[in-house]
């Protein structure tokens, strides 16, 4: 499954994210990028975020790779809606797509294109179910193991460390 992220959309759909995004939109978006990242190592999806820079004079659409996550800034004059249903159109008949936003029309567009909508609500119980998962695997190891450390792979420890402390 390949996710395509809305992003201010789903930032403002996450009371967390939202409010970060009050006092920091640049510590929101990196903060989204992580959750999506861990979520991606999670489930095996891949997940492109698409930002709006479409108010931006002479701003260049820019694409790059963070943590196995492609987030792309859309070039003046091209919403993020815009680039998603141009890719939706391209690409539904060669990979499953799912589109998450709340936007209405867009998912009425990306429907009849052939992707799955996703409302950003389900998505974010899906990413929070999944770490229920993660901290009650990890409290299991921690009971069965007087040291969680030494049942875990250093891997797996800098994975857990990550994603404490995405959670805080």
């Amino acid at each position: 499954m390949h996710l395509m992220v809305d992003g201010y959309n789903f930032i403002n759909a996450w009371e967390n994210l939202r409010k970060i995004a009050e006092e920091d939109l640049d510590s929101a978006r990196k903060k989204l990028i992580d959750i999506l990242a861990d979520f991606s190592g999670y489930k095996g999806y891949k997940i492109t975020i698409v930002f709006d820079s479409h108010l931006v004079k002479g701003s260049m659409r820019r694409k790059e790779t963070i943590s196995n996550v492609e987030v792309i800034f859309t070039k003046e004059g091209e919403t993020a809606d815009n680039y998603i249903e141009q890719y939706v159109y391209k690409n539904s008949k060669n990979e499953k797509i799912g589109v998450v936003t709340s936007d209405y029309l867009e998912q009425l567009i990306i429907l009849g294109d052939g992707a799955l909508r996703i409302p950003p609500r389900e998505l974010i119980h899906e990413i929070e179910h999944y770490r229920k998962e993660i901290e009650k695997k990890v409290k299991e190891k921690m009971y069965k193991n007087s040291k969680l450390e030494d049942a875990l792979e250093d891997d797996i420890i800098r994975k857990l460390e990550k994603f404490k402390k995405n959670l805080e």
